[in-house]
């Protein structure tokens, strides 16, 4: 049995040496660097702005004018067109005229190149719908800076994980060291006669379960890892180790309040902006239009020729007094559209409050736990230094021992918890402050 005890120990120092080798020392600045870079969600975001600007681009075809170009040919024997066709092409003569030839016209064949131009003047539900689109962009823009500002929190966060994994790994490879170091003495001691075997079984029995609490701790090593490649948008998925240990963040006092103009709420703010616009361009569809208009002929009844030529010049003003209940509901839809976006405003502004007073509570809560934490681990370490030296002299009992270093662990465990959880706190707060 102590031999296969020592084999197994001997495994998992070689699979933590192995382990260790193979890890990739990393900075939480490179971490941030390779996200800003390749991370999808950012690219994801920016392509999404690209789609506003492209919508808003549209937009100019308001005040642009509008130009086509086409080559038409026709063969007919129509009367009327037949003679439309002969008069543009500039080739009638007197006896084009002649009824019989007026009735019962030869073929005619005409191809017309034409060049048209229309230009709107005044189209107010389009200015509105322009202003609608110009503010959707800009907080479509908002929203992408929101989102790498998340991610940053995102890879403290992520870093940080990592941090405490490795230590845990730390305490679970150092309290088993002292668990087996604990072992071979119990062991020594049963030979001599001085500890029952139930007491060796105990011991053996906390050996194992620290074994079991060290695998998992180094799984959530790899787990950690993984989410960093993740957010580094990395397919290697390989295990990093932190570059710094974890230790308490300087703590930098401000004045912490919910500004208006974080990024995510000014993007809800424009994007209220926008359905404010398109609801008054929807109001606004019920005016009339002006637009102005023109075109260029040439005809001939040769393809790709130009014996003739034209241009016509004008001006229309539209008004569609009655399309249906079609233009009524639409501007009833983006009228219910605005209100909700303003209630959707008023909740997401409040929820952004209640999250910021939790992240303060949780960080004053941290604070007091941290001081307790550190008495705690102090008296944990002394206790079990006490037991260890009373056991060694046959003075304690076994299961009082285990206590004592289960505890240790413990403490140790829940100290460094909790410097994660400050940490934490001032991330979050800064990220919903920032």
């Amino acid at each position: 049995m102590k031999n296969l005890i020592a084999f197994i120990t001997l495994g998992l120092v070689i699979f933590s040496q192995a382990h260790a080798q193979q890890a990739i020392l990393i900075s939480k600045d490179e971490v941030a660097a390779k996200v800003a870079e390749n991370n999808n969600a950012i690219k994801i975001s920016q392509q999404e702005f690209k789609e506003a600007q492209a919508a808003f681009s549209q937009t100019q075809a308001v005040f642009l004018p509008n130009i086509t170009a086409s080559h038409t040919g026709i063969v007919t024997t129509n009367p009327l067109m037949a003679f439309g066709s002969r008069l543009n092409q500039g080739i009638l003569t007197q006896n084009d005229f002649n009824p019989n030839l007026l009735n019962n016209p030869d073929r005619v064949q005409n191809f017309a190149t034409v060049v048209q131009v229309q230009q709107p003047l005044i189209n107010v539900d389009g200015m509105f719908q322009r202003k609608a689109a110009r503010a959707s962009m800009e907080a479509i823009s908002l929203k992408t800076q929101r989102t790498q500002e998340y991610l940053s929190f995102e890879v403290d966060n992520a870093y940080m994980q990592l941090q405490l994994a490795y230590k845990a790994v730390t305490v679970l490879e150092q309290a088993l060291a002292a668990a087996n170091a604990n072992l071979n003495l119990a062991q020594n001691k049963l030979k001599q006669g001085y500890l029952q075997r139930a007491d060796v079984l105990m011991v053996e029995v906390r050996v194992t379960d620290l074994r079991n609490q060290l695998q998992a701790a180094q799984s959530n090593v790899q787990n950690a890892s993984n989410y960093l490649s993740f957010l580094m948008n990395d397919d290697g998925y390989v295990v990093y180790k932190p570059s710094d240990s974890l230790t308490v963040n300087n703590i930098v006092a401000k004045e912490v309040i919910l500004s208006r103009t974080r990024s995510d709420i000014k993007a809800m703010q424009l994007a209220t902006a926008a359905y404010e616009a398109a609801n008054k361009a929807d109001k606004m569809a019920f005016l009339p239009t002006l637009n102005a208009f023109g075109s260029y002929e040439l005809y001939d009844n040769n393809i790709f020729q130009a014996s003739a030529s034209g241009y016509v010049v004008g001006a229309q003003l539209s008004w569609e007094l009655f399309k249906g209940s079609r233009r009524i509901g639409q501007f009833q839809k983006s009228q219910a559209t605005l209100e909700k976006s303003k209630l959707a405003y008023k909740q997401y502004v409040s929820q952004s409050q209640l999250e910021l007073n939790k992240a303060q509570r949780m960080f004053t809560d941290a604070q007091n736990k941290l001081t307790l934490s550190e008495l705690a681990l102090s008296q944990s370490k002394e206790s079990m230094r006490i037991r260890t030296n009373r056991f060694k002299q046959g003075l304690e009992k076994t299961t009082d021992l285990l206590n004592a270093e289960t505890q240790y662990a413990q403490k140790q465990l829940e100290f460094y918890q909790t410097i994660f959880e400050i940490n934490y706190a001032q991330a979050y707060i800064h990220y919903l402050t920032k």
